[in-house]
């Protein structure tokens, strides 16, 4: 098991990492972490949803992800809330008081769902949540040493050093762990070096004289990784990026306050002569080849805040001059017309007109679509180039979109596997504004493609050769990087893998 002194001190890039070693060494590998709360989701094969990060993990296992990787998925609502995934389906919106007296019954769906993938598969590599030490959730833990504890679990302990305070974080923690926890902590790994790691010698003679614990590595830092994000915590690296020299595109991500699978962008950030802004304010957009509304968790309470922020001023001024502007799912109903929520499914508002820029309506009910998808692009435009080429993505949202006028951009030909005739998507009467309810787009080279050669075209700047996904090379990458700066055979002995 996996375990951080904080979040984001890379807990699920080491998980993801060692997925790929044991794949590679020839054991069959699962992931698995017991709750995540994240946006960013994704849908496995028979159409559930989990957390992105344990989608992620199960590609560099070479196995297809499944709900038992990620049983409970918490997508936050606003105000201590959050609708609450469980093996795949959402059971409702809970606020954080009654979801902790859930818990207990909840371990119950923790443990089946870990005994099912350790029936399955030779090696789970487990990854926690946050910290071990939150001393007012420890009662009622349902992802850390809870989880350890039940079956005996040895636990990697991972501090970050690029944020500063590893050692008080990594002797803090052990301190605040009881005995018998800190008797399951097999050793400590230090993530995020930068510079020579010999210089870390000290430290490293330091943290195992004062914790008795070995340090089992020192991760270097490891920079332009194509992996997706776990949750939205990467935004904050995303903010304030530079602007696009005149050689390059610039593509404008609007930065909703419930911003969801902002990692659909993700592909589009490796390619080069690219820069893509997170941004904040309507002034940010001036100048941007593309600008995108992304998907949001509660999509009338964004849109009301794009509306008091100036967003919509601004949006219905770059469709009059024909500037490319893309909504994806949920940017993609509030470009449309009317938006109705009568059972208050995502908000306590129950109706609101969207921006007006796409013949499309959304009403909003209690079953949720998740699926993935294979598709052909039917309408030529800015994001399909000429059409007729295939794709896949996924769907994950509540509302149910109907088109007023116009064609789809897409025909969606396959639903978890099973054949459909579904239309998707919506373009404006110039093809300048488009919308569509696919996530995953842009990790199909074809639409990567399409969409940045119309653009280069539209500014007059030679059109490069689109850049092959990289992730699967990426996780190949990682792994290189953690097995030459860990002690594997000392985690092959606690795991007793060394027969």
């Amino acid at each position: 098991m996996i375990q951080g002194t904080a979040s984001s001190v890379g807990k699920s890039l080491v998980a993801t990492a060692l997925c790929r070693i044991f794949a590679q060494d020839g054991y069959s590998v699962a992931p698995f972490k017991a709750q995540n709360m994240a946006l960013n989701a994704f849908v496995t094969p028979d159409g559930g949803e989990i957390g992105r990060a344990q989608a992620v993990q199960a590609a560099a296992a070479r196995v297809a992800p499944t709900v038992d990787m990620n049983p409970i998925l918490l997508k936050p609502e606003g105000h201590a809330r959050s609708q609450v995934v469980v093996l795949g389906k959402p059971i409702g919106s809970l606020g954080a008081v009654d979801y902790q007296a859930q818990k207990l019954e909840l371990r119950r769906v923790v443990l089946g769902s870990l005994e099912r993938l350790r029936a399955r598969h030779d090696i789970v590599v487990i990854e926690g949540a946050g910290s071990p030490v939150e001393m007012n959730l420890k009662e009622r833990d349902l992802v850390n040493m809870f989880v350890a504890e039940s079956i005996g679990a040895p636990v990697v302990l991972v501090g970050d050093i690029d944020r500063g305070g590893v050692f008080a974080s990594l002797v803090g923690t052990l301190e605040l762990l009881e005995p018998h926890e800190r008797d399951l902590v097999a050793g400590l790994l230090v993530n995020k070096f930068r510079g020579d790691v010999s210089r870390f010698e000290s430290g490293i003679a330091f943290l195992e004289q004062r914790t008795k614990k070995p340090v089992l590595g020192v991760v270097p830092y490891v920079h332009a990784l194509s992996i997706a994000d776990e949750d939205s915590v990467s935004l904050d690296d995303r903010r304030g990026r530079r602007r696009a020299r005149t050689d390059e595109l610039e593509i404008a991500v609007v930065l909703l306050p419930r911003i969801s699978n902002h990692d659909d962008f993700q592909p589009l950030e490796h390619e080069p002569g690219v820069v893509v802004r997170f941004v904040e304010s309507p002034r940010e957009l001036e100048g941007a080849d593309l600008v995108v509304l992304p998907g949001t968790k509660s999509t009338l309470v964004d849109l009301a805040w794009l509306r008091s922020e100036g967003f919509g001023t601004t949006l219905l001024g770059r469709a009059r001059r024909g500037e490319p502007l893309l909504g994806v799912c949920g940017g993609c109903q509030i470009l449309g017309g009317t938006i109705a929520d009568p059972d208050g499914v995502e908000s306590d508002v129950r109706v609101a007109d969207g921006l007006g820029l796409l013949p499309l309506s959304t009403r909003f009910g209690r079953e949720k679509r998740t699926a993935q998808v294979e598709a052909r692009s039917v309408l030529p435009c800015f994001l399909t180039g000429d059409a007729g080429g295939s794709l896949s993505g996924y769907q994950i949202h509540m509302g149910r979109v109907e088109r007023a006028a116009g064609g789809p951009v897409f025909v969606i030909e396959r639903r978890n596997g099973q054949a459909d005739e579904e239309l998707d998507g919506a373009a404006s009467a110039d093809g300048m504004v488009v919308g569509t309810m696919l996530h995953g787009l842009f990790e199909n080279d074809s639409i990567r493609a399409a969409l940045l050669g119309a653009l280069r075209r539209r500014r007059g700047i030679a059109t490069s050769p689109v850049a092959h996904a990289t992730t699967l090379d990426d996780h190949d990458r990682l792994a290189s990087v953690v097995r030459s700066s860990v002690d594997l055979k000392r985690i092959r002995q606690v795991m007793r893998l060394d027969g």
